[in-house]
């Protein structure tokens, strides 16, 4: 199932998803590392945002 881009609310802003190559770059971007380094976070921690950004500024 695609990701609705017309409906962002909470659970959009608390979950990345590495499906969504937008989410990605997006993400990426807001924590100032690379699209790779996102991913490894995510598969190392899951997908909570909150999880990967404690997991990138370790």
């Amino acid at each position: 199932m695609s990701d609705d881009k017309s409906k962002s609310g909470d659970q959009d802003r608390e979950l990345i998803s590495l499906t969504e190559e937008y989410e990605v770059q997006d993400w990426a971007k807001k924590f100032g590392v690379t699209q790779a380094a996102l991913r490894k976070a995510v598969r190392k921690v899951g997908n909570k945002a909150d999880d990967v950004e404690r997991e990138l500024k370790a």
